[in-house]
């Protein structure tokens, strides 16, 4: 039975993956590192200092003069500069939220996006107030594909994680979540909506309009 729910953000909250292409692409290509959009989607839904090691690994650039830090919060304010100014709630979001909120299920947001993000896509939509704890995979040793996010959102809404749904866009996300032992439902991209990898979740939607009751209660059992 599912006693509460727990929300991926980037993907699912909004369609904010071009605006982590395009600050990704403009800051790393800054440090010789040959980022395209291609190579963007291989690190969908990991934690930006994991992506940020990941490209210096492969294209290193002088870390004294640009550490880590540095370059994340580049990424960071570049991305929040574009969400605010060209940032759209996805369709189906906010009655998805208000269904559960009418069913009354407690609801967590785990994005692998640090706080400073999370916060502003929070306020800028007006969703704080759906949701009963807010976690960043920044404060989580490590990041997703592993399970720690999900399973300390779990802990904090005081669920068990099998009694937990999650509601996923990207790959890594998902298999955190089954780690996890949560039921979870798959948003993908567009473009990875056939894609068979996917089919691991124990649903998949091609819109949120199309997570009705009657598509929950198939999963509440």
């Amino acid at each position: 039975m599912i006693k509460a729910v727990i929300f991926d953000m980037d993907g699912v909250i909004l369609d904010s993956e071009p605006y982590w292409k395009e600050s990704e692409i403009r800051i790393f290509n800054s440090l010789g590192v040959p980022l395209t959009e291609e190579m963007c989607e291989t690190t969908t839904g990991m934690r930006l200092v994991d992506v940020t090691k990941l490209w210096h690994e492969k294209y290193p650039w002088d870390e004294k003069e640009h550490p880590f830090e540095k370059v994340n919060a580049e990424i960071v304010n570049a991305l929040i500069g574009l969400i605010n100014e060209k940032g759209v709630i996805n369709a189906g979001v906010t009655d998805l939220l208000e269904m559960f909120k009418a069913k009354g299920l407690p609801m967590g947001l785990a994005s692998s996006s640090d706080m400073k993000i999370i916060d502003a896509v929070l306020d800028k939509f007006d969703l704080r107030k759906y949701f009963k704890e807010v976690h960043s995979a920044e404060f989580e040793k490590y990041g997703k594909p592993h399970p720690a996010i999900y399973l300390t959102t779990a802990g904090k809404l005081g669920v068990a994680p099998e009694e937990c749904l999650a509601i996923e866009d990207s790959f890594n996300g998902v298999i955190a979540a089954l780690a996890a032992r949560m039921k979870t439902a798959a948003y993908p991209e567009k473009t990875n909506f056939y894609n068979p990898k996917f089919n691991i979740a124990d649903v998949k939607f091609r819109s949120l309009k199309d997570f009705t009751e009657a598509e929950f209660n198939l999963l509440d059992k």
